[in-house]
């Protein structure tokens, strides 16, 4: 069977007669074999590499010579029945995608948590965390009121001096301003959850349950040595992490449980001005 040389797609035939191309020189060749005499020459004899040099520097003008100003062309004939024919563009209509279909143009995240999700899962995680630091409480000092009247002592400076005695007994001022102080913190760390978790990769609510904690267990180590020493020496930090830990599982989790809901991004003008019916999420 012949062997059979395809040149171009068929339908592709112009009326030119001749193509242009780069036109050999031998310029290349000869400079590299200046050079390998030049170097030659280090290990033999200086005239070797006088010479050499004398040859690389000729090539290198001839080079020269063939690029620049203007680089040579010639020209090779073209066979008739090998001549390319001008490409017909066919005219068509382009569909373009709107914002947001298909994934078109969407900033991530597509979806994000409601502030309700926040403000229920804060509560669940602050619910988990007085949980555990009353643990702390019952094995360490016996008694459930020693972390209370100690997170207490953020907002009542003489609490922060009392003695193991004091802070192990009941005291309803504390516990008011640890309930509602511990309570308003949960809250807001949970929205802070809600907003964050949509923009972690997969696993949000391990890692955000995780990292946060630690990040914010050291934190407060840091600033707390320095704006209340006596009562960073009574903290267990141990139990400190633990219970920030079992804040972030507990309130990282019923968030991720909650309902997502699409961003506004992809809305028209008109739903965002509730003109018209916004898209439904898909199941």
């Amino acid at each position: 069977m012949a062997h059979e040389t395809h040149h171009g797609e068929a339908g592709e035939h112009s009326e030119q007669t001749h193509i242009e191309m780069p036109a050999p020189t031998f310029w290349p060749m000869v400079f590299a074999f200046g050079v390998a005499l030049l170097l030659a020459g280090i290990v033999t004899h200086w005239a070797v590499s006088a010479t050499g040099f004398v040859i690389a520097v000729c090539a290198a003008f001839g080079w020269w010579h063939d690029v620049i100003p203007h680089e040579r062309h010639e020209e090779q004939p073209i066979e008739p029945a090998l001549r390319p024919e001008p490409i017909l563009v066919e005219t068509r209509s382009v569909v373009r995608l709107q914002l947001g279909e298909g994934g078109h143009r969407r900033r991530i995240p597509e979806k994000i948590h409601p502030y309700s999700a926040g403000f229920w899962g804060g509560l669940a995680g602050g619910t988990a965390m007085a949980g555990l630091a009353c643990l702390y409480g019952l094995i360490a000092e016996h008694s459930i009121w020693y972390p209370i009247n100690l997170l207490a002592a953020m907002v009542i400076p003489d609490l922060g001096q009392a003695s193991i005695e004091q802070l192990r007994a009941f005291n309803g001022l504390a516990f008011v301003a640890a309930f509602i102080g511990h309570g308003v913190i949960s809250v807001l760390v949970g929205v802070v959850y809600a907003v964050m978790l949509p923009m972690f990769p997969k696993y949000a609510p391990f890692w955000a349950g995780i990292l946060m904690p630690l990040f914010w267990s050291g934190l407060v180590a840091t600033t707390l040595d320095i704006v209340n020493p006596a009562m960073n020496a009574r903290i267990s930090w141990p139990w400190f992490v633990a219970c920030q830990l079992g804040f972030g599982l507990v309130g990282g989790f019923v968030i991720a449980r909650s309902t997502s809901i699409s961003t506004m991004q992809a809305w028209s003008l008109a739903e965002r001005a509730f003109l018209e019916a916004p898209p439904r999420d898909e199941k």
